[in-house]
């Protein structure tokens, strides 16, 4: 499958925040969403999954456009996984990582449903964690939850926001390997908004770098993450090193001697 994105433009009231995004992703591919903050990653993925509707442009999957879409059907296509997820309190987390199977039941979870939960629970190793209440579990624990309920929705495309800004390094990385690993053994497609340049080009398969509104480059992670753009778009020098497990990018102090917020 494929997500296209058409010329979208996007604003909060008067203020402009996206003009003349255009990029499409595939299934089997894990596409890096960077730049700094207010760049409008964000805002982006919201649009991308039709939370905020755009003011000028399309997105569509498939040649169907998402704006189109009945819920169940744009559920059944792209799960999302915001920053800050909304929770209800008392909720165990078995019963919120059932919550993704909501597009395909018809009257009842089935035992399938509660199998695809237990196997999303025990790919984010949290199956131990599924009777206990959401609200008593870390910001990290919580955040292993949601994505949980992303894999046991189980759609053609992953939207994530910043998935791994609450987790540890173990499970950062953990949390990118299990999501390439999906992307491309069960040939979905992935575009996740993230701060970590390192991720990104240990993980993704495409870079989109957003800078002035609009796209400032686009392609694989190796052409897209050169020292240039990345004093381009941060305000950073930088240096790539290789090694035997692949190519590090070594961030030096910010240009004008200030902290980026990249």
């Amino acid at each position: 499958m494929k997500l296209t994105v058409n010329n979208i433009s996007q604003r909060y009231g008067s203020n402009e925040v996206l003009k003349d995004v255009s990029f499409s992703a595939c299934s089997g591919e894990v596409v890096a969403l960077l730049g700094p903050n207010g760049s409008g990653k964000s805002t982006l993925i919201k649009t991308l999954c039709d939370l905020m509707p755009p003011k000028a442009g399309k997105v569509d999957i498939d040649g169907r456009d998402v704006a189109c879409l009945q819920p169940i059907e744009r559920a059944k296509l792209i799960g999302y996984v915001p920053q800050n997820v909304q929770y209800a309190p008392f909720t165990t987390v078995l019963d919120t990582v059932l919550v993704g199977r909501r597009p395909y039941v018809q009257w009842s979870y089935s035992m399938d449903d509660l199998d695809m939960a237990s196997r999303a629970m025990e790919t984010m190793d949290i199956l131990d964690l599924r009777g206990r209440y959401v609200n008593e579990l870390s910001g990290g624990q919580r955040q292993r939850v949601f994505i949980a309920r992303a894999l046991a929705q189980s759609p053609q495309f992953y939207l994530f926001d910043e998935p791994t800004s609450s987790l540890d390094l173990k499970h950062q990385l953990r949390t990118m390997r299990i999501m390439h690993e999906v992307v491309h053994g069960q040939d979905r497609g992935m575009i996740v908004a993230m701060h970590d340049l390192n991720l990104a080009l240990r993980y993704s398969d495409k870079v989109l770098m957003l800078k002035d509104k609009g796209v400032y480059a686009y392609g694989r992670p190796e052409d897209v993450l050169t020292p240039e753009a990345i004093h381009d778009v941060y305000g950073v020098e930088s240096f790539i090193m290789e090694s035997e497990r692949g190519l590090f990018i070594v961030p030096d102090e910010p240009s004008d001697g200030t902290c980026a917020e990249g």
